[in-house]
């Protein structure tokens, strides 16, 4: 593996890619190069970041902001009222991947939920019934068993309520509760399903909406390089802890420290899931044009939720482009250059109530295009190869 080194940044600068633990060559990088990383000490940050993690720097937050550090996924958590079992992820897993659960009978959840794609489907909005399109971006479902509100305007409260609204939406699959239950009666291998999973008699729109559900918990990211740098801090072999500890490239570990501390990320993407699971403006609303999306005002109805939409994950966020609600970028650095421009500042309107506002929390960054750059390998450090499932015997 490839692993460079900026060697004495100040004078005439060589670059050394260790080839193996014996061979080595010599490069030199120019100017640009040299210019780009004057400053940046990369010893003493990973000095700093190899420390426990109530050790590093202090995170640059806004006092009204809730911020919880950067960390590891913990365990998958079912809920006491839906319960896991070998048979409940059969049922989950051939309810997901059956075309059956649409009108048509051709389109499945995993349609637009495809593990190859990050759990998306790469569109920049979905297609449905009669190749009808939505909207907004299918967001990916990996750890969306973590979530606390789902749907990119958080109409639904749990992932028993938002599995079935799919299902019912004119413009995704087309269906009503009543006949899909009708149609899997139908089907005597899909009685002995739910008869394993729920018991006699068991074939319901609820229970329907549990084994997606639980099918659903299971798929969690993998580690990232992120995350085996994290446990190199808690790890005691050394010659593992040092594996782990380079996982983390110095470009990366230069993006983790500008993520926390100058670019402001965590505000808003902050704990194990890089998110806060709450919603905000980020400018992008395009009130009174062609895409315009209100977001969280539909659902709650207040003015001041207008444009407002769900800070989602960025574990797996290399995978799942293009990004956003609408699904207009497919530009990682276009995205971060939104960002460094304070978003995308707006003017209310005093003489209209709906006039959107953008967060505050959003502010200019003065970010260099290499600090844009160390962000994007920092990105690319907490993503991991999209989340596989195992097929049930």
């Amino acid at each position: 593996m490839l692993r460079c080194v900026v060697v004495n940044l100040c004078c005439t600068i060589a670059l050394t890619l260790l080839v193996s633990e014996a061979d080595a060559l010599s490069l030199t990088i120019s100017e640009a190069e040299v210019e780009a990383y004057q400053g940046v000490d990369f010893q003493a940050l990973r000095k700093a970041y190899s420390k426990p993690r109530t050790l590093w720097p202090k995170a640059h937050v806004d006092e009204s902001v809730d911020f919880v550090e950067l960390g590891l996924l913990p365990p998958i958590q079912h809920p006491a009222e839906s319960p896991y079992s070998d048979a409940v992820y059969k049922l989950g897993y051939t309810l997901f991947n059956d075309g059956k659960l649409s009108a048509s009978g051709q389109i499945a959840c995993a349609s637009c939920h495809d593990p190859d794609l990050g759990w998306g489907d790469g569109k920049r909005v979905s297609f449905g019934h009669d190749r009808q399109t939505g909207l907004r971006n299918a967001p990916t479902i990996e750890n969306v068993g973590f979530l606390k509100a789902f749907f990119w305007d958080g109409r639904a409260a749990s992932l028993e309520q938002q599995a079935l609204m799919p299902i019912q939406d004119p413009v995704e699959m087309a269906f009503n509760l009543e006949d899909l239950v009708e149609r899997l009666a139908g089907d005597a291998s899909y009685v002995t399903l739910f008869e394993n999973a729920y018991g006699e008699n068991s074939l319901s729109a609820t229970n329907i909406a549990k084994a997606l559900a639980s099918f659903q918990r299971t798929i969690k990211s993998r580690k990232s390089d992120f995350d085996y740098f994290l446990m190199s801090l808690s790890e005691n072999d050394t010659a593992k802890q040092q594996r782990y500890s380079r996982k983390l490239s110095d470009d990366a570990l230069w993006g983790l420290d500008l993520f926390r501390r100058k670019a402001r990320c965590v505000n808003c993407h902050h704990g194990p899931r890089f998110t806060d699971d709450n919603f905000h403006n980020l400018g992008l609303t395009w009130y009174k044009r062609e895409y315009e999306d209100l977001g969280r005002y539909n659902v709650t109805g207040d003015p001041k939720d207008v444009g407002k939409f769900k800070t989602p994950s960025l574990r797996g966020v290399m995978n799942t482009k293009p990004w956003m609600h609408n699904g207009l970028f497919s530009s990682m650095e276009g995205i971060l250059n939104i960002y460094n421009n304070g978003g995308n500042p707006t003017q209310p309107d005093e003489d209209d109530p709906l006039s959107p506002i953008t967060s505050s929390l959003l502010q200019k960054l003065d970010l260099s295009d290499a600090e844009i750059n160390a962000l994007v390998a920092f990105l690319e450090a907490i993503t991991a190869p999209p989340a596989r499932v195992p097929k049930p015997e």
